[in-house]
């Protein structure tokens, strides 16, 4: 019998946090010396904490000068002492994080054979790393960004789409940093882990086509702005591929990813004299969606003790979309996954939730998730909601705040996307 659910649950986050810091994982990664500059960039949310932890491994294996520049969200800085650390904005980019984009791809692109770039590349990357076509310019690149956050893409798609409308992503950075080697050191944020996405691949080319942009676009019924859909639709748009010359000498490797925080979890849990089953690292869909089927799960593990018996943990990760049905919500995925659950497991006992997004924030709000439980329905009933109004209009963190149950963590500096986990006792 757990004592108090909510700590250990609580307690399971922080170890799936961990096993993700970039300074527990990143020395194991260092390039080797080379002749001339190694020059570090990067872009996203954990980028400043990989830029340090990348720095503090390199100057104590004596490996000689440093510089470079990064760019992370606001208020996820980490202090270096070599790299400069710059702030900026997401979900939607501003002005501070185009200039930094500007800067990094004028710092690598007239670096020579004897140097060699180190990129620090993390989720959030894609709105931080922003540096469209004149052709399409910045406001409307902004207005891009809303619309996808608001489409239900899935990331794959949304990075797609990205990546055919900018100067910098889709391996254009690590291009124009050619004849310089390039080394990307990824902290990924996708389900599936494929590096080429992980802030749509700024060092990372993919076989991805503009032809398949728009048809997300298509897909999805996209407003799109006409200077965007111009753009998409010419030659411009095209990205380098994967088997381009330019990037030969070129390497990378994820150095963190959900699967490793899970099974983290999953060790704390045992641990603790628990069964845990991982269920995915990259599980997708509508929060809504993913939610309702992970209460059908448990409630069938409480009724008839399959797939599992209990007591357990379940634990799942992964990146969920939201599609907006309601202007003036407040929320993110993983509130709104958990407002569904808490919706199924009504009236459950023994059974408690927690979904939460391991950078500390969940969508643009301040707190990283929420805890639930069987009675989390009724007390929203009883303060005069139902909560299927909260979820119908979006607001499920304004649903949690009214009852006191949000997860307010603060940045992590990590980045392995969301973590769920639910106790049936």
């Amino acid at each position: 019998m757990i004592d108090d659910p909510r700590a250990f649950l609580r307690s399971l986050y922080d170890a799936a946090v961990a096993a993700a810091d970039p300074a527990r994982v990143i020395g194991a990664h260092l390039p080797p010396v080379v002749a001339g500059r190694t020059v570090v960039v990067g872009a996203g949310k954990a980028s400043a904490a990989m830029a340090a932890a990348f720095e503090a491994a390199w100057t104590a294996a004596g490996r000689g000068p440093l510089e470079g520049l990064v760019v992370t969200r606001y208020g996820h800085a980490h202090p270096c002492a070599h790299v400069e650390i710059v702030e900026a904005a997401h979900p939607v980019p501003d002005e501070k994080g185009a200039a930094a984009a500007g800067r990094i791809f004028d710092l690598v692109k007239d670096l020579g054979p004897d140097d060699q770039v180190v990129a620090l590349i993390s989720g959030g990357g894609s709105s931080l790393l922003s540096l469209p076509p004149d052709a399409v310019g910045r406001e409307a690149k902004r207005a891009v960004n809303r619309v996808l956050l608001a489409s239900g893409a899935s990331i794959h798609e949304m990075n797609c789409v990205r990546k055919h409308l900018s100067l910098i992503k889709g391996g254009r950075l690590a291009r124009a940093a050619h004849p310089a080697r390039v080394h990307s050191l990824v902290l990924s944020d996708i389900p599936g882990d494929d590096p080429a996405l992980v802030a749509s691949g700024p060092t990372i080319p993919d076989g991805t086509t503009r032809a398949d942009a728009l048809a997300i676009v298509e897909r999805y019924r996209m407003d799109l702005q006409a200077e965007a859909l111009a753009f998409l639709n010419s030659e411009a748009a095209d990205a380098p591929k994967p088997d381009d010359p330019d990037f030969a000498g070129d390497t990378h490797v994820v150095i963190a990813a959900a699967q490793m925080s899970l099974d983290a979890a999953a060790a704390a849990v045992r641990a603790a004299g628990l069964p845990a089953h991982v269920l995915s690292d990259s599980i997708e869909g509508e929060s809504r969606d993913v939610g309702a089927v992970h209460a059908a799960l448990v409630r069938q593990i409480v009724a008839r003790g399959q797939p599992f018996q209990r007591p357990c943990v379940v634990l799942s990760g992964g990146e969920t979309t939201v599609t907006v049905r309601s202007k003036g919500g407040h929320g993110g995925r993983n509130v709104e996954f958990l407002l569904s659950f808490a919706i199924g497991i009504a009236g459950l006992s023994g059974v408690h939730g927690l979904a939460a997004d391991t950078d500390g924030i969940d969508g643009t709000e301040d707190n990283a998730g929420a805890f639930c439980d069987g009675t989390t329905a009724d007390r929203l009933f009883a303060g005069g909601t139902n909560p299927k109004s909260w979820l119908a209009a979006n607001d499920a963190y304004t649903a949690f705040a009214s009852i006191g149950d949000l997860l307010v963590t603060g940045p992590t500096r990590t980045n392995v996307n969301d973590f769920r986990a639910v106790l049936i006792e």
